[in-house]
């Protein structure tokens, strides 16, 4: 399984996984919305194909993928990992923040999922790996838009482990926890202090940390693991 797209590659994590798939040999393409001197650069270093694209569109979505298999030849691995963030009281969320959450986190994945999917089954081998969070097993204040999103991309990855076993694809999540990203730059000190003081570690984790189980996923040594949410929270969810 050498082919991988990964959405929302040109920072944070997504920028992660494409550095260390590329650096392993897989043929790597990428999707970014908005960001487009980082794809550019990211890009040039690595290889890896970029590809603007809105996640929350479905015209962009299938155009995302079919370049990705004209480039590629096939998407053997999908990781789901573009996503919007935002902090606000329940209250507070608008209609219209509450679906561009659930767009983008949610949504989006099906699109993708289900675009590559058929090229999948007909190979009778494929990985899906959605990036999810913590906040979608515990919830976060402040963050209800976000956290439902999250823990509806869990429902969706263990009930399509179930429908696409038997063609032998195997899909996966990764929940996150507090991980050094641009979506969290946002967070005050005191904020980032109290989380590493409930997380065992006594640490936020890293990009390259999530990057890593990515690979674990996509790699030969989980060909037994499907349905699964692999924690890499640094201990905060025990």
């Amino acid at each position: 399984m050498k082919n991988v797209l990964i959405t929302g590659g040109s920072r944070g994590i997504g920028r992660a996984m494409v550095e260390l798939f590329a650096s392993n040999g897989y043929s790597v393409a990428f999707t970014y919305k908005s960001s487009e001197n980082e794809a550019k650069s990211l890009a040039e270093a690595t290889g890896a194909i970029a590809i603007k694209a809105d996640s929350a569109s479905e015209s962009d979505v299938l155009y995302a993928v079919n370049t990705a298999i004209c480039d590629l030849g096939s998407i053997d691995c999908l990781i789901n990992n573009a996503g919007v963030s935002s902090f606000s009281l329940f209250t507070d969320i608008t209609l219209d923040m509450w679906n561009e959450h659930l767009s983008v986190n949610l949504t989006g994945a099906f699109l993708y999922s289900k675009a590559v999917i058929p090229g999948m089954v007909a190979r009778k081998e494929g990985r899906i790996i959605n990036i999810t969070s913590m906040w979608g097993i515990t919830g976060s204040s402040c963050e209800v838009h976000y956290s439902t999103a999250k823990a509806g991309l869990i429902g969706m990855t263990k009930a399509l482990a179930k429908e696409l076993g038997p063609s032998g694809i195997t899909v996966n999540a990764i929940a996150p926890g507090l991980i050094d990203t641009d979506m969290n730059r946002c967070l005050s000190d005191d904020d980032i202090r109290a989380i590493e003081d409930e997380t065992p570690l006594m640490r936020i984790g890293t990009s390259s940390e999530v990057a890593k189980a990515a690979l674990f996923l996509a790699g030969e040594g989980a060909s037994f693991i499907t349905g699964e949410v692999m924690n890499v929270s640094g201990g905060y969810l025990i």
